[in-house]
């Protein structure tokens, strides 16, 4: 059987569908306007309607209870649907349109309807207020006035549940979009955290940039590994980047518990500091303990290496105490690093330095001296710095030192060092 279908039918059930009601349960309101619609006009049954592509669904029955759809073939709304205007059809049964139908011509057998199609602000009819009656029942008109504005009012409630759809919908994606850039924050402020000093990653997160800080001493440190390169011939350059990353992890480590801060690695350099970002008296030493940790770690792994007859990792390191300028440098990629004559002449130092020894300038032995055992080198030219007078670092004096190799200090040692770097004015 075939039944009217709106021009804009498939707009029609578009926009049916944002109000997302169809098969919910009954609510107080609506069923409180169908019980108004049946009482002012005497009409057995009042129903609000919503009529999508196959079926006419009731959201509020008052009358027949037991029924909850019908084909859309079978009703009358199918045709008031598509008028946007009250239909009013005091006997069924005298309107060729509709005397035909199953359930005007056989049970229930209607006579009477009177129906107002709900239009939304945008013009689609999504179903109807109507009341029916099983005998022939005429309407005054302010009855049929009053089923048009109890039509408005089921429209304007069916609005308001769209409304708060879509301010749930808006609230969920402004609490998604918050839980992914909270997601994004944190990870940025992890990275952010891993790469810089606590202060500095805090001031970086808080203002975006960070201020240049004049150090007027702190001390610096150079690492690298003399012919890093030449060591792919025993090995994969994949396995071998492989080792070297996990031997500056260790690096990093051994830094961290000495207080240093590492500024930065390229190729196989590597390049930290003491002293900063908070100052503190014992930078040089800091420097120094890390240096002889450095070199019994990398001792350690060429013993091993030794025994699988490859080629050990001839580390060297330069050391120099001075006054630098700190802060970071990029827009995209920040990087926290240090400048000044201190830290070139400690990048030569490293230069200067023999394969697996520890070079430091005078001016870190004058802060470390009485700790430590050193082997003066005397002076040595250097590119663009003229001379400078270097000296290797051995170990911690045995009477300061808690192990065998001298890279452990002991209580003793940190007694002296306090003694010592007040006395030096640190």
């Amino acid at each position: 059987m075939s039944y009217p279908i709106p021009d804009n039918e498939n707009e029609r059930l578009a926009a049916l569908a944002t109000y997302q009601v169809m098969d919910t349960p009954p609510e107080f309101e609506q069923d409180a306007l169908t019980e108004i619609a049946a009482e002012i006009c005497g009409y057995p049954v009042a129903l609000i309607t919503l009529l999508d592509e196959r079926r006419q669904w009731f959201k509020s029955n008052y009358g027949i209870p037991d029924i909850t759809e019908c084909p859309r073939e079978v009703t009358v709304c199918s045709t008031t649907i598509c008028a946007n205007e009250l239909l009013y059809v005091p006997d069924l049964t005298a309107d060729p349109r509709f005397k035909d139908s199953p359930i005007i011509a056989g049970e229930p057998h209607l006579r009477a309807y009177c129906g107002m199609p709900l239009v939304n602000p945008e013009g689609f009819a999504i179903g109807t207020l109507c009341i029916m009656d099983f005998e022939t029942h005429e309407l005054t008109p302010s009855q049929r006035e009053a089923v048009r504005r109890l039509a408005q009012q089921a429209m304007a409630l069916l609005e308001l549940r769209r409304q708060l759809l879509n301010r749930d919908s808006i609230m969920k994606e402004l609490d998604d979009a918050r839980r992914e850039a909270d997601e994004a924050r944190r990870k940025s402020d992890a990275v952010i955290n891993s790469l810089f000093p606590a202060s500095i990653a805090e001031e970086l997160k808080a203002a975006g940039s960070v201020e240049p800080r004049y150090y007027e001493l702190a001390t610096v440190m150079f690492a690298d590994f003399k012919d890093f390169t030449l060591l792919t011939e025993d090995m994969e350059p994949a396995r071998l980047i492989e080792q070297l990353s996990d031997a500056f992890a260790r690096m990093d480590q051994i830094a961290a518990a000495n207080r240093l801060v590492t500024l930065r690695t390229e190729g196989d350099g590597y390049l930290c500091a003491a002293g900063l970002p908070e100052k503190n008296r014992t930078h040089a030493i800091d420097a120094c303990l890390t240096a002889l940790q450095f070199q019994k770690f990398v001792g350690e792994g060429n013993r091993q290496r030794e025994l699988l007859r490859l080629k050990p990792w001839r580390q060297r390191i330069g050391i120099n105490t001075g006054s630098l300028i700190a802060g970071v440098v990029g827009t995209q990629r920040f990087t926290y690093d240090v400048w000044g004559s201190a830290v070139n002449a400690a990048a030569r130092l490293e230069q200067a330095c023999e394969p697996e020894r520890i070079n430091i300038s005078a001016s870190t032995l004058h802060y470390v001296g009485g700790l430590f055992e050193t082997e003066p080198r005397g002076s040595i030219e250097v590119k663009n710095l003229g001379a400078i007078d270097m000296h290797f670092l051995n170990r911690i004096r045995p009477e300061f030192s808690e192990d065998a190799d001298g890279s452990i200090p002991n209580t003793a040692f940190w007694e002296s060092a306090g003694a010592e770097s007040t006395t030096m004015g640190l």
